[in-house]
């Protein structure tokens, strides 16, 4: 396992209603659910809290890019939820590619016997484990970090 960074880490998949928080072990085996946060105006002050708790190093923020690798508005959205939590955390942030997520964990749970409306209260979480769990293993496999660093919010002048 050359090169993997040892550390917990938070996946997040951000929605328009919701917003999917998951972890990992420190050495990156396994990423698992942990929370369903609302979206709105605690969602930021939320996410930093269990960042603390879990003693997280390092959040990944998942970008939701279509198929052809091109920003929507919901890429526009999580850039700027994950500027917003840059500015409100001091951890290290990445944006990374997320094509998929949601729609492998809609696959999963269905596969699990749960119905669409059982499933929305925890797609969200679902979705964070998948883009945390991809992010892992191309670490694990390149020996370098997953997507791109959001740089640090900058200090009023």
């Amino acid at each position: 396992m050359t090169g993997f960074r040892r550390g917990v880490r938070l996946g997040i998949d951000v929605g328009r209603a919701r917003v999917g928080v998951a972890r990992c072990d420190p050495d990156g085996m396994l990423a698992t659910p942990v929370e369903t946060v609302p979206r709105n105006d605690d969602s930021i002050r939320r996410i930093v809290a269990l960042a603390e708790e879990y003693e997280a190093s390092e959040l990944l923020v998942g970008l939701p890019l279509n198929m052809r690798g091109e920003d929507t508005a919901s890429t526009t959205d999580a850039r700027s939820f994950a500027a917003a939590l840059s500015a409100a955390s001091e951890l290290p942030i990445r944006l990374v590619d997320e094509r998929l997520s949601t729609v492998s964990a809609h696959a999963a749970l269905r596969d699990s016997g749960r119905t669409q409306r059982s499933s929305r209260s925890i797609v969200d979480q679902v979705a964070a484990v998948v883009l945390l769990q991809q992010a892992l293993d191309v670490e694990k496999s390149t020996g370098r970090p997953a997507g791109s660093p959001v740089p640090p919010a900058q200090e009023p002048a």
